[in-house]
């Protein structure tokens, strides 16, 4: 019985001592750890933000008729460039009925004012000529006459306006003519021939008729998150790229932060106003969907590493990188970073032109999995 277990036990060593002498030769086998490494370069970094929105105008002039009436000519149509002064449209006035009569009663009593005051006159002036009143009667009566065909002449004109808008003698005043009060171009016109259209005064905006702008002074206005908000502030630089115009990028310089922000599909955006810089004659259409890059810290022609190489001391939180000395051997250097854009970032001092920095967090290749 002893002689089975010495002998079991004898086994047991030999089949222990065979698989620790495979272990280490596998162990030999496999491939040492061989890190790469990468070198600094001189880079221009960029740390930005993204707001998205359109090109607009920096001012838009509604053009609004102070007659109410229907659309009879419309001289104009959009995208035409106009002076300030050109006719835009014309109008033609529907009189209000009781307002037409009370013009017209006006008329008649002014008329018959006017007949009396002259049958006055007359006699008068018949007595100053055989000295029987003074000349302040006469005068008195020469004025009071004068005062009637004045008080006519006026009511004939007012009867003229509220039955046709206009009336001889104004000029460029008839405001049945409606003209540019601004140079641009014009966006939009929104009524038609035909189309009725409501005067402007103290009670109600009116109707349009057309939109001008001028398209050599465009901004860029959009909206950026409450997260993004704290970090800008007026006069950045800003980089606009237009979705419907391919490889261009334009200028342009942030001049408005909205004070209070607006809630918006359940997040708070600010609005931002940027001008853009026309010294590109590039033609860029008003409502086109834009987006800018606010432009928050710029370094350039500085040397710059991956922000992947950099790592941080667990106790000082400290970055340092980890620069090759020998063959596959690499000393901690601490360093200062500088300006960061996600991806690459400034290094101010510890490494230099030329070091070899180690990739410490490269990706594994992925295991051969055997096909069936």
């Amino acid at each position: 019985m002893k002689k089975f277990v010495t002998i079991g036990i004898l086994v047991f060593i030999a089949v222990t001592f065979v698989g620790a002498l495979y272990y280490l030769y596998q162990k030999n086998q496999e491939d040492p750890v061989v890190y790469q490494t990468e070198e600094p370069s001189e880079q221009t970094i960029i740390k930005k933000t993204v707001a998205t929105g359109k090109i607009v105008p920096k001012e838009e002039v509604l053009i609004k008729p102070n007659i109410s009436g229907i659309i009879d000519e419309i001289y104009i149509e959009a995208g035409d460039r106009i002076k300030a002064g050109d006719l835009i449209a014309k109008i033609r006035v529907i009189p209000n009925v009781s307002s037409l009569q009370s013009a017209k009663d006006a008329v008649a009593t002014a008329k018959i004012n006017l007949d009396n005051e002259k049958k006055v006159f007359e006699r008068q002036k018949e007595l100053y000529d055989k000295g029987v009143i003074s000349a302040n009667d006469f005068d008195a009566a020469e004025v009071s006459y004068k005062r009637a065909e004045q008080n006519y002449k006026s009511a004939q004109q007012n009867y003229e306006i509220v039955r046709t808008g206009t009336t001889s003698g104004i000029g460029s005043a008839a405001n049945t003519l409606i003209r540019s009060t601004v140079e641009g171009m014009v966006l939009d016109v929104p009524v038609k021939t035909g189309n009725q259209v409501i005067e402007s005064n103290n009670f109600n905006d009116g109707t349009t008729i057309a939109t001008l702008a001028d398209v050599n002074e465009m901004i860029f206005e959009g909206k950026v998150d409450e997260s993004e908000v704290g970090k800008i502030k007026e006069d950045l630089p800003l980089q606009v790229t237009v979705g419907a115009i391919e490889n261009k990028t334009f200028d342009a310089v942030l001049d408005y932060i909205a004070p209070k922000g607006v809630e918006d599909n359940g997040a708070i955006q600010f609005e931002i106003k940027g001008t853009l810089n026309k010294a590109d004659t590039t033609f860029i259409r008003a409502g086109l969907s834009a987006n800018a890059s606010i432009i928050l810290a710029r370094a350039d022609d500085v040397l710059g590493i991956k922000e992947a190489l950099v790592q941080f001391d667990p106790e000082t939180k400290e970055p340092f990188v980890e620069v090759m000395t020998g063959d596959q051997e690499f000393q901690k250097q601490p360093i200062e970073l500088g300006v960061s854009d996600g991806i690459n970032v400034e290094v101010k001092s510890g490494v230099k032109m030329g070091d070899k920095i180690k990739v410490w967090n490269q990706i594994k290749p992925a295991m051969n999995i055997a096909q069936n």
